[in-house]
This record gives structure tokens, sequence and C-alpha cells, in this order.
């Protein structure tokens, strides 16, 4: 039997309608979609309720994979697939596979030639990149900073300087409710020439995208990114 095919479904960056964020295109291949592998079922739900699905919601078959997802659970995800069913794979926001446990899916798919097939969606990396006025012909995506304070300043140290030698937009992001530390963090650790954009509630209503100097962020209030979605870029 041929393999289903793997679909990896962008999810809007917030409580926005899909059709703000998603083309007609990409919700076409969704809604003929029974079974998904979904990093929240019921941020799912509410997704797949919003998009209108072909069978009735409580027809579909939903299987979760995040952090707690155990490596061994996998190969058990891939089964519709190989049963020849096509399977979508959804973010809670954003891109699968993309700072995403999801990665780990398409990757063992890839190992069995299973067709994966990325739908056009709402990326918040690449539209903080498009605003942010840095170099966006080289960048790198760092993921997570450490936690720790001395460990996240040797990391910005490192990305500066690696900035700088290569002419490399740095792009990292944090969980919102550290942002501001992490904000607080920049400031004191990074040269006062390199700039620094902070992206926050990227595609909805309150959106902001503001590129400074790290001399010039010293001199302003900071803007209000608590728990709000951010993404941090930074040019030396």
């Amino acid at each position: 039997m041929t393999c289903g095919t793997l679909y990896l479904i962008p999810v809007p960056l917030g409580a926005v309608s899909p059709e703000m964020s998603s083309p007609a295109s990409a919700l076409a291949r969704v809604r003929p979609l029974t079974h998904f592998v979904v990093e929240n079922a019921k941020s799912a739900r509410a997704f797949l309720k919003a998009v209108g699905t072909d069978a009735p919601l409580q027809a579909l078959q939903l299987e979760e994979l995040n952090e707690h997802t155990r490596t061994e659970a996998l190969d058990r995800l891939l089964a519709p697939l190989r049963a020849g069913h096509d399977v979508g794979l959804l973010s809670e926001a954003g891109c699968p596979a993309v700072a995403d446990p999801g990665a780990d899916l398409v990757a063992l798919a890839q190992r069995e030639n299973i067709r994966v097939v990325p739908l056009i969606g709402p990326s918040s990396i690449l539209l903080a990149l498009m605003a942010s006025g840095l170099n966006g012909q080289r960048f790198a995506f760092q993921g997570y900073l450490p936690a720790k304070e001395a460990e996240r300043a040797k990391m910005l140290r490192d990305l500066e300087s690696e900035s700088r030698k290569r002419r490399q937009t740095q792009i990292f992001i944090e969980t919102p409710y550290r942002n501001r530390q992490l904000l607080v963090g920049i400031l004191q650790t990074c040269q006062p020439a390199t700039r620094l954009t902070v992206a926050t509630d990227l595609s909805l209503p309150g959106e902001s995208v503001l590129t400074r100097t790290i001399q010039q962020w010293k001199k302003q209030t900071p803007p209000d990114i608590e728990r709000r979605p951010t993404v941090f870029l930074m040019l030396a």
C-alpha cells in the first residue's frame, strides 16, 4: 500500500481567523484530512473548527506530540501514514517543525521516504526578519537562549561576536513570561552600536516591530512585551 502524505500546517500566531494568515490553497488541503498530529489537542480543535473540516470535528483522529512525548512513541504516530492516510501536523502556533517538537516526526517520515509537504502560512521568524531592516541575506535562528543569567550572558556575547564576524543576523526567542528578563540581559551585555529588533505579536492587532541600537534602547522606555509572543533579532 502507498503511504499517505504528511502535511505541515502553519497555525495563526494568536486568536485570529485562519483565513487572515493562511491562503485558500493551504486551507483547501487541510479540510479533507481526518488524521492529525498536534502539539496541543484543545487549541488544534479550535483551529480546525475555525477552518471548517469536511468530516465532523468529533470524527477526526488527533494524536499529541509535544515536549512530553517519549521518543519511542514517535513510531506509532506514523501508523496512519503507513496505512495510506494523509496526516496533518500542527504546531501550537506558527510553522510546525520549526522550534517545535514536530521536527522529530518529520525526520522519521523522511527516513521512511514518506512524502512531506509544507503548506504556506505564518512564520514569526521570517516575519520578524522581513520587518527588522537587518541582514536578510545571512541569518541564523538560535531558538531559546539559556534561562540562567550567566549562561545567557555568555551566549549573547558569543552570538554578538559571531554576528560581527559574519555580518549575520542572529534570531532567538524566549518563553513569553521571561521576555522582560531577556531584554534586560541583552541591554546589559551587548555593545552600544549593536542593532536589536524586538518583534512582538506578529500578525496580531497589537503587532510591533522596533529596531534600535543598544544605546538607543537604553534611552527609551522598554516596550511592553511581558507575556506576549516576541522574536529578538541582533546584528552587530
